[in-house]
């Protein structure tokens, strides 16, 4: 078995330096989050949508209407929370775009109204 030496533990170190240095990391969570509020906020605003958790970070948790689960997840990736409510998890992440948002509820509100 292999190991990592400790004299080549600097290949592996040496990507946090431009994380850490001039606040990447925080630019990047921050943004992640403001998508996270953003998605959040424009799900609520839909018929039979419901956001289950506050937005504390970067995921949203919504109880979407089941029967069109299926066809909003074949042109967007989510998951399922717990399938037995319809839950589903949404994660937004540092290089998620206001558009992605944008299409994602367009999406649901697509399948919403073919379904009525």
């Amino acid at each position: 078995m292999d190991a990592q030496l400790a004299s080549k533990m600097r290949f592996i170190s040496a990507q946090f330096i431009p994380l850490l240095e001039g606040d990447l990391w925080l630019r990047s969570a921050t943004h992640a989050n403001a998508m996270a509020t953003r998605l959040a906020g424009a799900l609520s605003e839909l018929p039979g949508v419901t956001v289950t958790q506050e937005v504390q970070a970067n995921a949203v948790f919504a109880i979407l209407p089941r029967h069109l689960i299926e066809a909003v997840r074949a042109q967007h990736r989510f998951y399922d929370w717990n399938r037995d409510t319809g839950e589903v998890r949404l994660m937004c992440s540092f290089d998620t775009q206001p558009e992605h948002v944008d299409a994602l509820v367009a999406s649901v509100r697509r399948e919403l109204e073919a379904a009525a």
